[in-house]
């Protein structure tokens, strides 16, 4: 999913707890795990900071950390092939990805 052009980047944002909880409940679409959907859809629009909260929240939940996408690659997989992706792959890996 790209950023439309004019969509402003936000650096820093605080999120609470609950608004970072709130990520949980995204519905996938039709044949996509739900549990990779969350974990991407928390990647994409969260701080470093925010997302190492989320996949604490996530693995609390009893949520599966390596579940796929439809091609059968992991969110760590993807995370790890991007420039700005160590914070986060750090995340996924400290939580027990594989």
């Amino acid at each position: 999913m790209a950023l439309k052009k004019d969509k402003k980047k936000v650096i820093g944002e605080h999120f609470s707890d609950d608004r970072i909880r709130s990520f949980l409940d995204h519905q996938a679409p039709e044949g996509i795990n739900p549990d990779f959907h969350v974990l991407e859809k928390a990647y994409r629009g969260m701080i470093p900071e925010n997302f190492a909260t989320f996949v604490r929240f996530f693995v609390e939940d009893r949520r599966d950390i390596n579940a796929t996408d439809p091609e059968g690659r992991t969110l760590l997989q993807q995370v790890q092939e991007h420039r700005y992706g160590e914070e986060y792959a750090q995340a996924l890996r400290d939580a027990g990805a594989k």
